[in-house]
């Protein structure tokens, strides 16, 4: 009788697979102990819980008797939540590209007792289609194989371990990136820009965060018109897409077309945390009125749909719900129909909506439905009351359908970017509130997930922290979170505290030259010690490291952290021209390096309102190596403040100018809007 070990885990990804016939095991040394006994290869399944094809290849052969049957006579099957353990996913994926050619999830890859892979694969179907072989048909090549060709296979995996391990990435030799640079890799960007729809490349198409932020702080600093259009036509068009959830908020992972209009429905903690910072910044920089509208509301999309009853925000939404008689489609929860718009809206308001919305009878998705948007030929100027009065009703039917899932579980790094978003969307736009949220996520982050040596673990749920150490991008960008908080509360114990967790990145992360890993060098072992310079979903760990320990050394003056910061950010001269699109944040980080360390200390008492307002005029700034403190005379809370009475005072490249106390001169320095 199979015994299926994911019941007491902690990722809602693995308990969606604790019924399954499968006996499968968590990633654990006894698995590989157990494949060694039984003489059997390891099946190793990674992926994550609002991954559509993992759902899909759950259902078709997780789920089916007969294939369990061959998987668990054959193989030790281990299941991995990607987001729990990147490492591992890191290590194998990048095995698999090599491989393949391509990656993905979910994630299939054959190990040998030894976890030294041998055969890679994403998504395997039932049967054979489309020129792919049937998971059965994987199942008994890879058995055969093993049990008649073993000197092959261990032939294989060494040299695939082999050729991995002499994979490494040391930079700092290549020195900061400087003018030129910078330059080329805007040149770059300018090449793969798509003028017509905005964003980068063609289908299926990912909302560049770090590259837009990289351009917004580039054109901050030069004046780039160009920097900046880009930018603002970009998130123009996102947030009049499909990718844009019109109704309720916040942004789906990708498009899966070019022009933003169909998106896979998931929506991300990172992705919101990552966009909600980016309209902000746009705003900022920009006063735009759409700009402040998406910040907002994604904003109280996070509080809203994400934040978990103990103060933190979850991972993901589904992008598949059930969509009524009882299939689980994705998309059913966004999705409308003419039809569907006049039941809730009677016939006049439904034509209107159908309009605004770009609702067509033949439909923009499947099945006839459409994924609303506003389209940029919608016609005449509307009533924007009756149109707000719609949203509410056609929102308030949506919440009437069964919801996507949820998958609850807080991740470090995850919500060290929401806590950086809310923090400064809640200070710009005058939300306490929000500032409040970001402030109890952090809260959470330092009673659960950091232990008394300030180790910082991945993930946790229901309060209950998990097993994962935390990676490279979950010291820095939590860092990076508290950095921010410190910067819009005036609170010294944010720094203290990221200066904790950027001492582990000096002494457990960095290699020679300045290379960081994303792995600690005290973690679990694996055929390969992860390191990934390049940006994915998120900032790699590497240049979100680099990005905290320049804004730490700003607020400080330390000198380590600043030679740190500048001995990381040799990979990004070294990708600046070759890989703009991949080392957006690493750009991002290196204009702050170009510009700074600007500081800005604002002293003043926090009741009163000129010194509020001195405080708000320096966050605005939009120069890109600027850090903010702020404090009352005599504070001992940042470093900054030391030994000034009340003023504003602007610091950059370690020369001071006079203190103000005039808003308009204090917003010309540090290049805001006033």
């Amino acid at each position: 009788m199979p015994t299926n070990r994911l019941a007491h885990e902690t990722s809602p990804y693995l308990l969606q697979h604790a019924d399954n016939p499968v006996d499968w095991w968590p990633w654990s040394p006894e698995a590989f102990a157990e494949a060694r006994r039984r003489g059997v290869p390891v099946l190793l399944s990674v992926g994550y819980s609002s991954c559509h094809w993992c759902h899909v290849m759950a259902g078709e052969s997780f789920e089916d008797e007969g294939t369990a049957a061959l998987m668990n006579e054959h193989f030790v099957n281990v299941k991995v939540d990607r987001e729990e353990r990147p490492d591992v996913d890191a290590v194998y994926m990048e095995a698999v590209q090599a491989a393949t050619g391509q990656g993905g999830w979910p994630m299939t890859v054959f190990l040998t007792p030894d976890a030294e892979p041998f055969y890679f694969g994403t998504y395997f179907p039932p049967e054979p289609r489309h020129g792919m072989p049937s998971f059965p048909q994987v199942l008994e090549g890879v058995r055969a194989a093993y049990a008649e060709r073993r000197g092959e296979v261990d032939e294989v995996a060494g040299k695939i371990v082999k050729d991995l391990g002499e994979r490494s990435l040391a930079f700092a030799a290549n020195g900061t990136p400087g003018e030129g640079d910078l330059a080329a890799a805007l040149l770059g960007l300018t090449r793969e820009y798509d003028s017509r729809n905005g964003g980068f490349g063609g289908a299926p198409k990912f909302p560049p965060s770090m590259v837009l932020e990289f351009l917004l702080r580039h054109a901050a600093r030069t004046g780039s018109e160009g920097a900046l259009q880009m930018v603002t036509d970009t998130c123009e068009a996102m947030a009049r897409g499909g990718i844009y959830d019109q109704l309720g908020g916040g942004f789906a992972r990708y498009a899966v077309d070019g022009s933003w209009t169909v998106p896979h429905f998931e929506k991300m903690l990172y992705d919101n945390a990552l966009l909600c910072r980016v309209y902000a910044h746009v705003w900022r920089a920009t006063g735009s009125d759409l700009a402040r509208r998406v910040a907002l509301e994604t904003a109280d999309f996070l509080v809203r749909e994400l934040r978990t009853a103990e103060g933190g925000f979850a991972s993901a939404l589904d992008a598949d719900s059930e969509d009524g008689s009882g299939r689980h489609v994705e998309g059913a929860y966004y999705v409308w129909t003419p039809g569907q718009l006049r039941e809730v809206l009677g016939e006049s308001d439904a034509r209107l909506a159908a309009t605004y919305f770009g609702v067509t009878e033949e439909g923009t998705f499947e099945e006839g439905a459409s994924v609303l948007q506003l389209p940029l030929d919608a016609g005449e100027l509307v009533d924007a009351a009756r149109i707000a009065e719609i949203r509410v009703r056609l929102l308030a039917a949506r919440g009437e359908r069964p919801a996507p899932g949820r998958d609850d579980k807080v991740v470090a790094a995850w919500n060290g970017l929401a806590i950086a978003a809310l923090a400064e969307t809640g200070a710009y736009f005058g939300r306490p509130d929000l500032v409040e949220r970001a402030t109890e996520a952090a809260d959470l982050l330092v009673r659960v997930h950091l232990d008394d040596a300030a180790r910082l673990a991945r993930t946790s749920r229901d309060g209950r922290v998990g097993p994962n150490a935390g990676v490279l991008e979950d010291y820095a960008d939590v860092a990076e979170g508290f950095l921010a908080l410190a910067s819009v509360t005036g609170e010294g114990a944010w720094l203290d505290f990221a200066g904790f967790l950027l001492d582990h990145v000096l002494v457990r992360f960095r290699g020679e030259s300045g290379a960081l890993y994303d792995t600690a060098d005290d973690a679990e072992k694996l055929i390969r010690r992860p390191q990934d310079p390049t940006d994915n979903a998120t900032p790699s760990g590497w240049t979100a490291a680099a990005g905290a320990l320049l804004t730490y050394a700003a607020h400080t003056g330390s000198p380590a952290h600043r030679e740190a910061a500048e001995g990381a950010l040799g990979v990004v001269r070294a990708l600046a021209s070759r890989a703009p699109r991949h080392i957006g944040w690493g750009l991002a980080v290196a204009e702050a390096a170009l510009d700074g360390p600007r500081e800005v200390a604002v002293v003043g008492e926090p009741a009163s309102p000129g010194a509020r307002e001195l405080h708000r005029t320096a966050l605005l700034g939009t120069a890109p190596g600027l850090v903010v403190a702020f404090g009352a005379p005599g504070s001992d809370e940042f470093p900054l403040l030391a030994d000034r009475p009340a003023g504003a005072y602007m610091c950059r490249r370690f020369v001071c100018a006079a203190p103000t106390a005039d808003v308009a001169v204090l917003a010309e320095q540090v290049g805001a809007e006033v």
